[in-house]
């Protein structure tokens, strides 16, 4: 009886995921550390994956809006980029690569051979051919530049000419690490030159790996000429709500990272207010509170009938520009959908950003159930490495004295929080191309305007935040799984292991989305994969 019971509700829930396209919504971006690939054995986590009978790509045509998804909403619009974007220009003096590519060729490793066969000779030439061959100035250059690497030998200097015809042996990741140790250095005419020749390399039409290059050739030369909070700041979304729904919704179709975030956490809370008659769900993270269509609906069958469900909804006025309007947009729609589902229902709105939030802001009342829900937004909270008021531990711990019966949290399995420039540099480049692949297994063409303007729009700007500021004006500060679980037992949080149902949907939405996606479950969480990269996790605590 129980198992048919999670299979009801599993099914329920992920049923109505399946509805026309209504509200398109945005992909937040997600790194990776260098060590932070998920094991494949067993005494690690139980892993399942897909193999379906045939493999689904989807175009703008074919993708699951139009198969019958209900499209969930923006997180934030703080991943907007201008519509007249500092990247588009690369479009004409970049290669434009063959749209029709291979699945086999994502994720393909730097070849070994040809880093180990030109890299001493590019280190060692690069600075003697653009400052001069002499002994301090090469000393200086291993001492700053490849402090830990092996001796280098010497070798003759030769033209700039063929210095380029080296670099372009090179994997093109390996010259971004190049320049980035560059600007590390504050090595100005070194940095520069790599960045003149990276240009030629790099397309936001191209491979995976080109397109993510020419965004984050972008951060590199925003951080070195010191410009980095200037152009975040001023990246602001230009295009109309319309276009910007537009492109969110592309990502929205062709990844299942929000999908993943919404339905775990639908699950979760469903199962956890099963016999709940009044339910208050606090979304710290509402966008235009479309994850929540699917949870009503499913409440409405209820036996003995729906309970009343109150929501409130945080979210800052950046959102705003994609929805249209404030919030009052997002509590009339559920309303109006509520009303046709005959489920009780109120909405409270808090427009303001989580580190703003006061107890009384939302508006907790005896008697009812408490959900809180954490969607890909805690990351944006400073913590004590960069304010002493620490908001990221204060809203847990504000959370927490509200007693919820549960908490969902979804984020990026990333640490980009604390990590010096080197190591976040890295970081952002090995999660990002693994982004990036994603984006392409879904055989949208490369050269297609909208997906262009979409990963401008909707990732381009994390990018760019990530690499070139720092302090308070550095907002992406991601954190691995298990340094939120150190935080939140801090708190006071206990995890809750998520249950059969929550895997078995999103294996279900799985199914719709290349064979390379997979799941892990482990210590109670899911992980969200690419290949065998984690890219999320969703828990839930108490």
């Amino acid at each position: 009886m129980q198992t048919s019971r999670e299979h009801h509700r599993s099914a329920s829930l992920q049923g109505l995921y399946h509805q026309p396209l209504q509200d398109p919504y945005c992909l937040s971006n997600f790194q990776i550390l260098e060590n932070n690939m998920c094991p494949d054995n067993g005494n690690q986590g139980t892993s399942i994956s897909f193999k379906p009978s045939k493999e689904q790509y989807f175009t703008l045509e074919s993708s699951p809006s139009t198969a019958g998804y209900t499209v969930c909403d923006s997180p934030s619009v703080t991943s907007c980029l201008s519509n007249i974007s500092p990247f588009s220009a690369q479009v004409s003096q970049s290669y434009l690569s063959d749209p029709h590519h291979s699945p086999n060729n994502y994720g393909s490793p730097v070849s070994g051979s040809s880093v180990a066969d030109n890299g001493n000779e590019f280190r060692h030439k690069r600075r003697e051919a653009l400052l001069g061959s002499g002994p301090d100035i090469a000393d200086s250059f291993y001492n700053s530049v490849n402090s830990g690497i092996h001796q280098l030998t010497s070798m003759s200097i030769r033209d700039w000419n063929q210095l380029v015809e080296n670099i372009s042996r090179l994997d093109l990741r390996e010259v971004l690490k190049y320049c980035a140790e560059a600007v590390s250095n504050n090595d100005v005419s070194l940095a520069d030159a790599l960045m003149e020749v990276l240009e030629k390399r790099v397309s936001i039409s191209g491979d995976p790996v080109q397109r993510l290059s020419a965004y984050m050739l972008e951060g590199l030369r925003a951080r070195l000429k010191r410009s980095g909070t200037v152009i975040y700041k001023s990246l602001r979304c230009e295009p109309t709500s319309t276009e910007l729904m537009s492109y969110m919704s592309i990502l929205y179709d062709i990844c299942p990272y929000w999908k993943f975030a919404y339905i775990s956490a639908n699950v979760v809370i469903e199962e956890v207010m099963e016999n709940e008659p009044r339910i208050h769900i606090i979304d710290f993270q509402i966008a235009q509170g479309s994850q929540w269509m699917s949870l009503i609906h499913s409440l409405a069958r209820r036996p003995g009938g729906p309970p009343l469900v109150r929501i409130t909804g945080v979210d800052d006025s950046q959102s705003a520009h994609a929805r249209g309007g404030g919030l009052h947009i997002v509590g009339q729609k559920l309303l109006d959908f509520a009303k046709s589902c005959h489920v009780p229902f109120e909405f409270h709105a808090a427009a303001m950003s989580g580190c703003e939030v006061e107890r009384e802001n939302l508006r907790v009342q005896p008697g009812e159930a408490l959900a809180v829900n954490c969607p890909y937004v805690l990351h944006h909270m400073p913590d004590e490495s960069v304010s002493t008021q620490n908001h990221r531990d204060t809203l847990l711990r504000l959370v927490k004295s509200l007693s919820p019966k549960v908490m969902t949290l979804v984020e990026q399995e990333s640490n980009t929080n604390t990590s010096p420039f080197p190591s976040r540099f890295k970081e952002t480049m090995e999660y990002y191309t693994a982004m990036f692949e994603s984006i392409d297994a879904a055989r949208l063409p490369r050269d297609d305007r909208l997906r262009i303007r979409a990963e401008e729009n909707c990732v381009a700007r994390d990018i760019v935040n990530m690499i070139a500021c720092e302090d308070t004006e550095r907002v992406e500060r991601h954190e691995m799984l298990g340094k939120w679980n150190a935080r939140l037992k801090m708190a006071g949080y206990t995890p809750l292991t998520l249950s059969s149902s929550v895997t078995n949907a999103v294996v279900d939405l799985l199914k719709l989305y290349n064979e390379n996606y997979s799941i892990m479950e482990r210590d109670g969480a899911l992980y969200l994969r690419w290949k065998n990269r984690c890219m999320a996790t969703s828990s839930a605590w108490r």
